[in-house]
């Protein structure tokens, strides 16, 4: 049963975090099997920014419990290397029978799962070049905003101010009429203020959670930071309770669709997000327990009826 999502006609309600499936590095791993059973829905890439970042120093991540804490910072090739060399890869590498498809929306019929680049910049002038020279590609579906990085100085100056988001949002909104996805922070006192604003820019629909900011200390008697960046962001199970929250109070304070992620480590965790209101689920951390974990999901819900969600 396909799910209608923007205008783009998916084959189910998975689709992966942004930065947690690495789709080129995996099919090197996987081969052609990775084609036969893409995990995704829609393929969701890393942030690209308009310059090439290095990302934050080593080291970036730290296991906790029941979680993981990241300060990756977002390193990436930058735009034009972007569109220019994994773009194209990135377009060729999802299955090859149509089942994602799309509707009312140009979109190359090599390429059935939809390209949703995500982009972040410092200022409303950065998202909008970012926007325009990414809506200008064929191969790329849609675009998803990321105004919530925890790992970058300007990560939540944006995505936490209501009224500085909306600006950003509208902008962004005159450079392309491809559907526009804003990922929200859970690091503010009102995300469903936040959720309203995105909706008053003119997004077609918003994702939550993002990472919440965290911090873990150095093993020893030393009281430091472990991670280079000082503090990085928390995500994974630890984090579930939280992402539920906070969907059901966005999606009930928007019209537009909602993307809700945090802890999906099962069919079961998916289908809570939708009970309260999501339209689709992104699976993240669990991608580097479970690769094809998108896949299994995604069956998973198949099987599974609202309201038959347990705490597990």
């Amino acid at each position: 049963m396909t799910v209608s999502f923007c205008g783009l006609q998916l084959a189910h309600r998975v689709i992966n975090g942004s930065g947690t499936f690495d789709a080129i590095a995996a099919r090197s791993v996987f081969g052609p099997a990775l084609e036969q059973e893409f995990p995704f829905a829609a393929y969701v890439s890393k942030t690209i920014t308009l310059e090439p970042r290095e990302g934050n120093p080593p080291p970036r991540l730290w296991e906790a419990p029941g979680g993981l804490i990241n300060s990756i910072g977002l390193p990436n090739k930058g735009l034009d290397a972007y569109l220019a060399e994994d773009l194209p890869r990135l377009a060729a590498l999802t299955r090859a029978d149509g089942a994602g498809g799309v509707a009312d929306r140009p979109w190359p019929p090599s390429a059935p799962v939809p390209v949703i680049t995500n982009v972040m910049g410092s200022s409303a002038e950065e998202f909008s070049r970012l926007v325009e020279a990414c809506a200008a590609r064929a191969e790329i579906a849609a675009l998803e905003l990321n105004v919530s990085c925890p790992n970058v100085a300007t990560g939540l100056d944006i995505g936490a101010a209501p009224a500085t988001l909306e600006d950003v949002v509208r902008a962004t909104r005159a450079r392309t009429g491809k559907p526009l996805i804003v990922k929200l922070t859970p690091n503010t006192a009102d995300v469903a203020a936040c959720a309203q604003a995105a909706e008053a820019g003119g997004a077609d629909a918003v994702s939550l959670i993002n990472t919440l900011r965290a911090m873990a200390l150095a093993p020893g008697l030393e009281a430091r930071p472990w991670l280079g960046g000082g503090t990085g962001g928390l995500s994974g199970p630890a984090v579930r309770a939280v992402a539920l929250a906070q969907v059901a109070a966005v999606a009930a304070e928007v019209e537009i669709p909602v993307v809700g992620m945090g802890g999906v480590q099962s069919a079961a965790h998916a289908r809570a997000l939708i009970d309260v209101g999501a339209t689709l689920v992104a699976v993240g951390t669990e991608n580097f327990c479970d690769p094809l974990a998108g896949a299994r999901i995604a069956r998973g819900l198949a099987q599974t009826a609202p309201g038959s969600q347990s705490p597990s």
